[in-house]
C-alpha cells in the first residue's frame, strides 16, 4: 500500500475530525448550560468581600476606598466588616476618584473619599470589606429605633423567621393595613429595612419573613431556587399569617427576585384577593429576559442559554441539576401573561440596572395601561434606587400608597 493518503483516505480522516469536533463541542456546550443552570438554582450565601478601605479618617468624618464602580456610585451604604462582624455607613462622595500612591511605596492606584456617617459594629480600617446595598444592618430595632418582634410564619417547609413592625401610633389612616416585603435572591431580609420607615409613618405593620433555602429558614427539599415558583407559597403563608393577625388589606412589596415570588403568589394564593396593591423595585417580571442578560454578560452563547432553559424546565435533567421538581423558565414571564395581572402595581426600576433590565417592567406596564405604573429611575445598580435618593423614593412609595 503506497505511504501517501489516497482522496477517499483524506475525506474520511476529515471527517473523523469534524465528527470528533462537533462531539467535543457538544459536550463543552451542555457541560456550560449545565453550569450555568445550576448557577441560577443555586444558593449563594457565602459572599465574599469586594472592596478595600484604603485609609479612614475620623476627624474628617472620611473614609477612602479603592475606586470601583460600586465605590463611586452617589447615595449613602453600608460596609461589611471582618467577614460581616462589624459594619459601618458611608455617605455620598466628598472626593472623586483620583490616582493615590499606595501604602508603603507601593504602586499608585484609584481611590475615592466618602462620608463616613456611622460604624455599627466592630473597628472601620484599612483592609478588605464587603459592600452593603442594604445600607443599614441588624433588626428593625438596632437599625431603624422601631418597636418588633420576632415571629414564625407557617409554611409548608416549616417555620419561617419573621419581623413584625408595628406601624406608628400616630397614623390611622393604615391602622388595620399591613405590608409584606420580600428580599432578593441570596439577599437577607435587611435589605428590605429601607422601606420600613415610610411604611411605619403610614401606619402599615410591616411583616419581614424570611423564605425557602435563606440562612436561618428552613431549606427545600432538593436545597434550590425555583425562581418564585415554590418560593410563592412562603408568601402565601405570610399574607395568612397577616390576616389571621388583624390584617384588613395587604400591599406587597418585592425586590428583585422577591418580586417574581409576589407576582407568582398575586396568581396562585388563595387569598391574593386581600391584596389591595402592588410595589416592586428592581423586580423579575421574566426571568427569561435576566438569563439572556447574563448570559451575554458572562460571554455565553445564545444557544448556551437556550439549552439552560431546556434543562432547568426537562424532568429528564433533574437528577443532573440535583432539583425535586422542573423549573419552567416561561412561567415565570409576565409580560406574556399580562392578561392575569389583576392588582394594582407600582414599579420603581432603574434605567442603568446592571442585573435585571427594566425593559420587562415597562412592557408590563404597557401591557395593562391603568393598573401598573412604572417610575424609570434614571440611574442606580440593582435594587439602590432608595440609595441614591431616598427622599424621592419615599416621597413616590407614600403617593401610590396613598
Amino acid at each position: 500500500m503506497s505511504g501517501r493518503m489516497t482522496a477517499a483516505g483524506r475525506a474520511a480522516a476529515v471527517g473523523t475530525a469534524v465528527a470528533g469536533g462537533a462531539a467535543l463541542g457538544g459536550a463543552v456546550s451542555m457541560g456550560t448550560a449545565t453550569y450555568f443552570a445550576h448557577r441560577v438554582i443555586t444558593p449563594e450565601h457565602e459572599k465574599k468581600d469586594d472592596v478595600t478601605v484604603v485609609a479612614v479618617d475620623p476627624d474628617a468624618g472620611t473614609v477612602t476606598l479603592r475606586a470601583d464602580p460600586q465605590t463611586t456610585s452617589s447615595g449613602r451604604y453600608g460596609l461589611w466588616l471582618d467577614g460581616g462582624a462589624g459594619h459601618a455607613r458611608v455617605g455620598e462622595v466628598v472626593e472623586p476618584a483620583h490616582e493615590e500612591e499606595g501604602a508603603r511605596g507601593s504602586r499608585r492606584q484609584m481611590v475615592v473619599t466618602r462620608e463616613l456617617l456611622g460604624v455599627d459594629a466592630g473597628d472601620l480600617g484599612p483592609g478588605p470589606a464587603r459592600w452593603n446595598k442594604y445600607f443599614y444592618c441588624g433588626d428593625p430595632g438596632s437599625a431603624l429605633g422601631l418597636e418588633h418582634e420576632d415571629v414564625l410564619v407557617t409554611s409548608d417547609v416549616g417555620d419561617l423567621p419573621a419581623w413584625r413592625v408595628p406601624g406608628a401610633s400616630a397614623a390611622t389612616a393604615h391602622q388595620d393595613d399591613w405590608a409584606v416585603l420580600v428580599h432578593g435572591r441570596s439577599a437577607q431580609r435587611g435589605e428590605t429595612l429601607r422601606a420600613v420607615p415610610v411604611l411605619h409613618r403610614l401606619g402599615y405593620t410591616c411583616l419581614i419573613p424570611m423564605y425557602r433555602n435563606d440562612v436561618g429558614a428552613p431549606p427545600s427539599s432538593d436545597g434550590r431556587y425555583s425562581l418564585g415558583l415554590s418560593e410563592w407559597r412562603d408568601i402565601d403563608a405570610a399574607l395568612r399569617y397577616a390576616l389571621a393577625h388583624g390584617a384588613r388589606r395587604i400591599v406587597l412589596v418585592g425586590w428583585s427576585m422577591g418580586g417574581a415570588l409576589v407576582l407568582q403568589a398575586l396568581n396562585r394564593s388563595d387569598v391574593a384577593h386581600r391584596v389591595h396593591r402592588v410595589l416592586l423595585n428592581g423586580p423579575v417580571i421574566d426571568w427569561g429576559s435576566v438569563l439572556a442578560h447574563q448570559a451575554d454578560l458572562h460571554l455565553i452563547p445564545r444557544p448556551v442559554e437556550q439549552l439552560a432553559r431546556s434543562l432547568l424546565r426537562s424532568k429528564a435533567s433533574r437528577h443532573l441539576l440535583r432539583v425535586a421538581e422542573p423549573v419552567d423558565v416561561a412561567a415565570t414571564n409576565w409580560v406574556d401573561r399580562a392578561e392575569e395581572v389583576t392588582h394594582r402595581m407600582f414599579i420603581i426600576h432603574s434605567a442603568t440596572d446592571d442585573t435585571v433590565p427594566f425593559g420587562p417592567s415597562q412592557d408590563l406596564a404597557r401591557r395593562r395601561p391603568g393598573l401598573v405604573q412604572t417610575f424609570v429611575w434614571p440611574q442606580a445598580r440593582h435594587c439602590q434606587e432608595w440609595n441614591t435618593n431616598p427622599s424621592l423614593w419615599e416621597d413616590l412609595v407614600a403617593s401610590f400608597l396613598r
